[in-house]
């Protein structure tokens, strides 16, 4: 058993009264008060994160953009300076390393990974990586506080000069923050407007009190792992491990949106086109109960006596005051308004297929 790591905001979250756990081998808070009442603060003002145990990958060289490219479905050549974009990495029969945000930076890229996969994604990167590119992990190094919510952008601008107003969605920047130059960028899991912060460790308590005093006005709090899994769940945000995994071709996931197959070559290339042109034959699909239940992962689905598919994420929606899930459905059942079955403990309770997002008001720009 390797020892759990702890992340420079870690004394700050047991102060706070976090309840803390283990997770990716890191010591996270799952949750400060209730779930629900942390979710509320996020959608109803701001909320603080500590996410310090994402993953941090710096490409630099000749190659680098030619590397992410091969590696990544979305097209990084679009990228504009300071730029942020979703994407995802595939294996070559179309299943998914993980997904990860790409950062497009003066003199290199910046790959965000998750927690989970950080020791597999980078060895898949680095068995692939040619000559004429330097890769280097710097998660350990890094500090990353995320601000979310419709006050976000208030908070933001009273940790630095730079004028945050004029940032758009998936736009990043650097500035000095508690006197050090830092990057940060306007994106998030919520669903809600947000930053989220690259910050040096030396700093970490200073951004959370200078964070926690900015959002004073809002009745500002920490929130854990829990909110944020129905926060992003409420926006059907995949999440790794449960919605998308080595299993799951992207176009089955609802993600062709972040594969471009017209850059050019990259691994996994002619599964996903193969796909898209045969149809899959499982789509993954947003449900709403339509009585008092939680569904939860794995789940399974029914129309009538067939068992169709599974649920991949499920949990109670603060937002909404319903049971919510994501699952894959065979793709000749399960269309947009019509009803299937989720077997919740040997008990059937029937939920609707809906379009996209569960929450459709979130403040994002």
């Amino acid at each position: 058993m390797t020892n759990i790591k702890n992340t420079p905001f870690t004394k700050l979250n047991e102060q706070a009264g976090g309840k803390m756990v283990e997770f990716a081998g890191y010591n996270m808070p799952i949750q400060y008060r209730s779930i629900n009442q942390e979710h509320l603060r996020v959608r109803q003002t701001v909320g603080l994160f500590d996410l310090s145990h994402m993953g941090e990958f710096f490409v630099k060289g000749d190659k680098a953009l030619e590397f992410i490219q091969k590696m990544t479905t979305n097209d990084a050549a679009t990228l504009k300076m300071y730029q942020v974009q979703y994407s995802s990495l595939p294996y070559p029969d179309g299943g998914l390393v993980d997904d990860l945000l790409v950062y497009r930076l003066p003199d290199r890229y910046l790959l965000v990974v998750n927690a989970a996969n950080l020791d597999k994604d980078w060895a898949w990167l680095m068995e692939h990586k040619p000559a004429g590119v330097e890769m280097t992990n710097r998660s350990d190094e890094i500090g990353l506080l995320a601000i979310q919510g419709p006050k976000a952008e208030i908070v933001m601008a009273k940790l630095t000069t730079h004028d945050v107003s004029k940032m758009g969605y998936y736009e990043a920047a650097t500035a000095k923050i508690c006197g050090k130059e830092t990057l940060f960028s306007r994106t998030g899991y919520t669903g809600e407007d947000g930053f989220e912060i690259y910050c040096d460790p030396s700093i970490a308590e200073e951004l959370w009190n200078r964070t926690t005093e900015a959002g004073k006005p809002f009745d500002i709090e920490p929130i854990g792992l829990g909110a944020r899994d129905s926060l992003r769940l409420e926006m059907r945000y995949m999440l790794y491990g449960n919605d998308i995994d080595k299993t799951t071709n992207p176009i089955e996931a609802g993600l062709g949106w972040i594969c471009k197959p017209e850059k050019g070559e990259f691994v996994g290339r002619d599964a996903i086109v193969a796909m898209k042109q045969n149809k899959p034959k499982r789509k993954l699909q947003s449900l709403i109960l339509k009585d008092k239940a939680i569904p939860r992962h794995g789940y399974p689905i029914f129309v009538g006596n067939e068992n169709v598919g599974q649920v991949t994420s499920g949990c109670f929606s603060p937002s909404l005051e319903v049971g919510i899930a994501l699952g894959y459905v065979g793709s000749q059942y399960g269309k947009v308004g019509e009803t299937v079955d989720i077997d919740i403990r040997g008990k059937r309770y029937a939920a609707e297929v809906i379009k996209g997002a569960f929450y459709k008001e979130g403040s994002h720009k």
